[in-house]
């Protein structure tokens, strides 16, 4: 390590810690440049379902590949209308990993299907094709693979085990923005593909998400969903100086706003830096943590590049004379702002009440949710910030081992 830390006495213990202030897990950076387009927007005519909204979407579209992009409220938005345009409905199943946030599942709920969980691989902690080949009725009709911290699934076998059996594949890249499979971004692989904009990710809108695809019909069908049901939006209506409209199907009010897509168009423009920066990063954690009692997350390779959203290392507990709960509460000490990503959904009390779940259904994702701790990963980080995360990591768990 360029620091070393063996034998410092921990903050927890009554030591100094390694930063003043709190290091936080991930966040946005904003400059003025962000600023002078909101304020643009801000004195515009239009604030909400104006030009700004398909300028926005006509740039993500392009920039990850996709013939088409449909701009929510949020990822979680996003998530309900894809799950809304693949047909989902009571009866029916939706295949997904039970190592990720709980908005996942949850879209099949909205609409009154079941999420059916299939454990994860060991390396990646994507859905295993596998155990979601195993998972397949003939009720099954979309598989949602999530790009767990940004490392791109296997989305090929996941699209040839959906094509066997006539279901949708949406793809939950809310981690993975600018993440490569097989030398393609992610946006144009799946059937459907989601993207998340919240400050923590790689851009951000302040919320919001997007649906990527490359199929025309669905285009149609998420737009309306995203307006109500409505077949024309407010500013349509006054380009033609139409008043009448009619609602087709019942959607929701999940527009995103004018002044979120200036936002993301300008903060787009930096997208590129961020995920360079963001990979320097883990190049440095990846070559500094090796030698400690710690797992770390794949890294680049000849079949998937990550956008690197988060950065999770797993203990080795079994090495260590502490909890994952105890080193998590002296990596805070050390003002590092740790975090845990995710609790298995499956353990959330409302899953357990009502599907009956008891824990130990799914070994990998749940072994790797109780040993796993996410340290910062932002492109606003300096490499002060990056050497402090190294020294505390290697401070507390230098003092842990065994």
């Amino acid at each position: 390590m360029s620091v070393l830390s063996i034998g410092e006495k921990l903050a927890i213990q009554g030591g100094l810690p390694v930063r003043t202030t709190l290091l936080p897990y991930g966040r946005q950076s904003i400059d003025e440049a962000d600023i002078q387009a909101v304020v643009d927007t801000l004195r515009s005519d239009w604030l909400t379902t104006g030009p700004k909204v398909a300028e926005f979407e006509e740039a993500i579209a392009e920039w990850v590949g996709a013939k088409y992009a449909v701009s929510f409220s949020s990822g979680t938005a996003a998530l309900h209308a894809a799950a809304f345009t693949c047909g989902l409905q009571p009866g029916d199943e939706a295949i997904t990993s039970p190592l990720t946030f709980a908005a996942t599942a949850n879209s099949a709920l909205y609409l009154g299907a079941t999420p059916v969980f299939a454990d994860v691989l060991l390396d990646t902690l994507n859905l295993d094709p596998e155990q979601a080949a195993a998972r397949i009725t003939p009720r099954t009709k979309a598989i949602l693979p999530v790009d767990f911290a940004g490392y791109p699934a296997d989305i090929d076998a996941v699209l040839e085990l959906a094509e066997r059996h006539g279901a949708v594949v949406i793809e939950d890249a809310c981690h993975a923005l600018g993440a490569e499979y097989r030398g393609r971004r992610l946006g144009s692989n799946a059937h459907m593909t989601v993207f998340s904009f919240h400050p923590v990710k790689h851009m951000t809108t302040g919320e919001g998400g997007m649906v990527t695809t490359n199929n025309p019909t669905f285009a149609d069908t998420l737009r309306l969903f995203r307006n109500h049901g409505i077949s024309s939006d407010a500013r349509q209506r006054q380009a033609i100086g139409q008043w009448h409209y009619e609602m087709v199907l019942l959607g929701f009010n999940y527009r995103l706003t004018d002044i979120a897509c200036a936002l993301g168009l300008q903060q787009l423009s930096k997208l590129e830096a961020n995920l360079a920066r963001r990979r320097q990063i883990a190049e440095r954690y990846n070559a500094e943590l090796r030698h400690l009692p710690v797992t770390l997350p794949p890294s680049a390779c000849e079949e998937a590049n990550p956008s690197w959203h988060l950065y999770p290392i797993r203990l080795k507990l079994d090495e260590l004379s502490c909890t994952r709960g105890e080193a998590f509460q002296a990596l805070r000490a050390e003002n590092l702002g740790v975090n845990v990503h995710y609790i298995p959904v499956h353990r959330h009390p409302y899953y357990r009440d009502r599907f009956g779940y008891q824990g130990g259904e799914y070994p990998i994702a749940e072994a790797a949710s109780d040993s796993m701790i996410s340290l910062p990963m932002f492109h606003g980080m300096t490499d002060g910030d990056v050497e402090d995360v190294l020294h505390a990591v290697n401070k507390v768990l230098s003092h842990f081992a065994q």
